[in-house]
């Protein structure tokens, strides 16, 4: 993918494992405002939050914000974590969906959030995504 690679202290160059295995715990904040293209390299929004559920202590879903300007106007999507493919190269997400779909898919903005706990919401959500429900159960990262 040529999308646009940027520095990141995610990876610290005087790890033990250096040179053994990439790693694979981060701290959450340091994919805050990374951004989110899907598979044709159109770039889709910047990660602005994570929601954990506290009782697993999984990431659940990932808050992505589009469109506007200097926060006027944008839309604010709750993306499942499973739904996600980091791009460690690039240093970014991968969404595998089109920015059609993006603009037809559930968003709310910054005053108006979901109830992100309703059964109802999260079935709903992980359908429009093509995450199973049960995906959810121990596969995410847990913190």
């Amino acid at each position: 993918m040529n999308m646009p690679t940027h520095e990141t202290d995610r990876i610290q160059t005087d790890s033990p494992s250096k040179g053994r295995h990439p790693p694979t715990l981060f701290g959450a904040k340091a994919f805050l405002g990374d951004e989110v293209y899907n598979r044709r390299e159109d770039r889709l929004g910047i990660l602005k939050e994570f929601m954990l559920d506290l009782h697993s202590g999984r990431i659940c879903y990932a808050v992505m914000s589009s469109g506007g300007f200097l926060g006027v106007g944008e839309k604010l999507f709750a993306i499942p974590w499973r739904a996600l493919t980091l791009d460690a190269e690039n240093a970014c997400f991968v969404l595998d969906i089109t920015e059609e779909r993006l603009r037809n898919s559930p968003a709310f903005d910054k005053r108006h959030w979901p109830d992100m706990g309703d059964a109802g919401w999260m079935k709903d959500i992980d359908t429009f995504y093509g995450v199973l429900p049960d995906a959810r159960s121990g596969k995410d990262i847990t913190l």
